[in-house]
């Protein structure tokens, strides 16, 4: 089997790499801004507490439960492999509730774990950007007038993407080399198939035709980003 014959099976699998690539950037980037708003809030609802002197009242009412159950979310999709979490989300429904498992639910499965897994990751990104903003430019935007959404939108997130960028590069690339992972479920993403067409034509010319295609996606992103970083730096 020549190379093009190769890359002609593989084309399809090289295609839903790409798409898993790009949906898990699309829903992951926005929940992680989400689950980072969620855990930096201040939402105490057992603050009418705070009028009993009991030491346990006192405590309950510093309670943030929206922030709690975040940071434990966050622990553990950080601390346990995403191998483990595609299987979980793919066969838990069926083991938990009896529904049938599809193969098209395949894809889904894929895509729900991933972008969990990643809104994680970015989310911590995304927290730490937001504390670099010094409290004084809150102070002064309150001062001008701005409301929360105008200081947000318009002062803080736009300071944020530009200190967030090279870790959010770092996790953009991992992911690219993420998505094999997904032959866990067998669904045939490139590297699915690579291993098929290597355990039939006994060659390991499909592994260096993944190989490549890893390492000139990964370069092409890398140039992205670099050129993004690059436009962000209007101080230099």
């Amino acid at each position: 089997m020549t190379v093009l014959q190769i890359l002609q099976q593989m084309a399809q699998g090289m295609g839903r790499t790409v798409m898993i690539f790009c949906l898990t950037l699309l829903f992951s980037l926005p929940l992680g801004m989400l689950v980072t708003l969620g855990k930096m809030s201040r939402i105490y609802p057992f603050t009418f507490l705070r009028r009993f002197p009991n030491r346990f009242c006192q405590t309950l009412s510093r309670l943030n439960p929206v922030s709690g159950l975040l940071g434990v979310m966050i622990s553990l999709l950080r601390g346990t492999p995403l191998m483990l979490q595609l299987m979980l989300v793919y066969f838990g429904p069926y083991f938990l509730l009896g529904i049938p498992i599809t193969l098209n639910y395949q894809f889904y499965a894929v895509i729900i774990a991933f972008s969990i897994n990643y809104a994680a990751y970015f989310a911590e990104i995304f927290r730490a950007g937001m504390q670099a903003i010094p409290q004084g430019q809150y102070e002064a935007a309150q001062v001008l007038g701005y409301s929360k959404g105008q200081t947000f939108f318009k002062i803080v997130l736009p300071q944020v993407v530009k200190h967030v960028l090279p870790p959010v590069t770092n996790e953009v690339i991992t992911l690219i080399k993420d998505t094999s992972l997904a032959f866990v479920i067998a669904y045939a993403e490139m590297f699915t198939i690579a291993k098929q067409l290597v355990a039939k034509e006994a060659t390991v010319v499909p592994f260096l035709v993944a190989a490549v295609f890893y390492y000139v996606f990964n370069a092409l992103v890398a140039f992205v980003m670099a050129k993004a970083e690059k436009s962000l730096s209007y101080y230099h």
